[in-house]
């Protein structure tokens, strides 16, 4: 029998957003990371995708508002890529990167 649980994971995300001439898909991207930062979720902006700690419907939802967050400041699509890390009791952003601080 397999038992719901609803633990903390570890979801990577990358939005590419396609964007018209004249603006710079970095700004885009930058109002997607405000929404992270400004969600109370625990987060670490890397170079390439922004990892996130939370309940896997939190984070989903997050996801959602980051794609909108890019549609909203003017992106006409994006590619979002996204990794999870699952595991039945639990996974943390700093048991995977603790040892290299």
């Amino acid at each position: 029998m397999i038992q719901k649980t609803n633990p903390t994971i570890s979801m990577a995300f990358q939005v590419i957003p396609k964007v018209p001439d004249g603006l710079n898909s970095y700004e885009i991207v930058d109002k997607a990371i405000e929404v992270v930062q400004k969600s109370g979720i625990k987060y670490e902006v890397g170079p390439m995708e922004t990892t996130l700690e939370g309940t896997q419907d939190q984070l989903l939802e997050l996801i959602k508002q980051a794609q909108d967050a890019c549609i909203q400041n003017g992106a006409l699509e994006v590619m979002t890529y996204i990794k999870i890390h699952y595991r039945p009791t639990g996974v943390s952003i700093s048991e995977k990167i603790e040892k290299y601080r």
